[in-house]
């Protein structure tokens, strides 16, 4: 069982940045991808960025490629999400998420088994 609790988000005005954090429980951190995922009001869940088990890659949703870095920090059990040049349509719940299964990279939500509470980010015109 993994326990994520996202934590990092705010108000912020169009052009600046935010880092989002993920703490997990679960002695099995480092053998699972971590994914991060955002749901705006009226619109689905969708992908914004993925990191393997061990860090060495990492993929993004075009809408954010070179604006948002993803990490993560195996011996804190952390990842993290730098936002920069934040646009209004960045604008949603972000949500960061794990795969039940070890050592599988997957992008897509319905893979994902589980879930964070969620933290708010508004980016402001």
């Amino acid at each position: 069982q993994v326990q994520l609790v996202e934590s990092g988000g705010g108000l912020v005005q169009a052009g600046g940045s935010l880092r989002l954090s993920c703490a997990a429980s679960g002695r099995t951190f480092s053998s699972h991808t971590m994914g991060w995922f955002r749901q705006a009001p009226g619109k689905e869940r969708e992908f914004v960025a993925a990191i393997t088990w061990s860090g060495s890659s990492t993929y993004y949703a075009d809408s954010v490629k070179g604006r948002f870095t993803i990490s993560r920090d195996n011996a804190k059990n952390m990842v993290s999400l730098q936002m920069n040049s934040l646009k209004p349509e960045d604008t949603a719940v972000y949500y960061c998420a794990a795969p039940a299964d070890e050592h599988t990279f997957v992008v897509g939500a319905s893979q994902y088994d589980y879930w964070g509470q969620g933290t708010q980010v508004t980016v402001s015109s």
